[in-house]
């Protein structure tokens, strides 16, 4: 059994303290909020984000964020990731040389351009900070239903302790030392689907949404490959596997979000209404500025970036997409 600290109390932590405690792990869950403290230790349960899923007694819920810290075998920090840095800072004091840290939030910090890990490595240097990441909407992890996941670190032995502490039966989790391919995959991802769920509320159809998972993933292979990650990665689960169900769930609120401005609402507006964190918001700018940076070509989330930030209209960037250049597929393939 190991002592384990979950960093946050939403959705995707919660579930994850689910499955930490169903493998008889001693599980410590912390929220920054004292009212949702509050309202966890009262009711036991996430009523607007995991409704009917009961929280075990046996998980302790706590705003003291020594007490979450102190002692643990590993934590996991599933804070938003635009509150990455400054959770890591708060937790410095009380991290020891060495402590494990999972990262389990997706997104690509905006003024830095640094993957997740890369924040937590600069606010807490002594700690060993590893991912956790793929296909895995934490209203179906919650309750039970089989999903796959892969654990990225800097070493095996480390990747595969993450490994044994989550593996279940119904939580498969494979290891792999490309953590820059998993994180880049995990963040580009939301972007295309904010792409899919336009998409889908102009009224498109399957077609339109299998080009959009197509070419998205051609568009993160070309950053995350230039940055340095394996394209085997973005062939895997935390690639085209988590851009799969990201663009197609109903439980993705990044294809919600999308999906309410094709109806004509605005970014603000389909960020109000989705009620939390859209991760692709945040990664979209980042990602314009990664393919800057590096020369690349990435017309589906250049497009996404206008709709967000130039109140392009989505009907105009679909027609922008299907009218540009002829290209040939894939350029590495040669013609006999």
């Amino acid at each position: 059994m190991a002592k384990t600290g979950v960093i946050g109390a939403g959705s995707w932590g919660t579930a994850l303290a689910l499955v930490l405690h169903q493998n008889g792990h001693e599980v410590t869950l912390w929220s920054h909020s004292e009212a949702s403290v509050k309202s966890l230790l009262k009711e036991r349960e996430l009523p607007g984000k995991l409704p009917g899923v009961k929280i075990p007694e046996e998980i302790q819920i706590t705003g003291d964020l020594e007490q979450a810290i102190r002692g643990m075998d590993m934590l996991v920090l599933a804070v938003p990731s635009a509150c990455i840095r400054s959770t890591a800072r708060n937790m410095s004091p009380f991290v020891a040389d060495g402590q494990l840290i999972v990262c389990v939030s997706k997104g690509i910090e905006e003024s830095t351009l640094k993957i997740m890990t890369e924040v937590i490595e600069d606010e807490i240097p002594n700690c060993r900070a590893a991912v956790l990441s793929g296909p895995s909407h934490a209203e179906e992890v919650s309750r039970g239903l089989p999903t796959t996941v892969v654990a990225g670190a800097h070493d095996r032995e480390t990747a595969e302790y993450i490994q044994n502490l989550f593996m279940s039966r119904v939580f498969r989790v494979y290891t792999s030392p490309d953590m820059l391919g998993i994180e880049l995959g995990g963040a580009l991802k939301n972007v295309i689907a904010l792409a899919a769920g336009i998409a889908d509320g102009l009224g498109y159809g399957d077609n339109t949404k299998a080009a959009l998972i197509t070419r998205g993933i051609a568009e993160m292979s070309r950053i995350g490959t230039a940055m340095g990650g394996r394209q085997e990665t973005f062939n895997g689960l935390s690639g085209i596997g988590d851009l799969i169900v990201t663009c197609a769930s109903v439980h993705s609120r990044n294809r919600k979000a999308g999906y309410l401005m094709g109806q004509g609402r605005s970014m603000q507006e389909a960020m109000d209404e989705v009620k939390m964190v859209v991760e692709g918001v945040y990664s979209a700018k980042a990602a314009m500025a990664l393919a800057r940076k590096y020369q690349i070509e990435i017309p589906i989330i250049e497009q996404v970036n206008k709709v967000l930030f130039e109140n392009k209209s989505p009907k105009e960037a679909v027609s922008e997409l299907m009218l540009r250049d002829k290209k040939i597929e894939n350029s590495q393939l040669p013609w006999e």
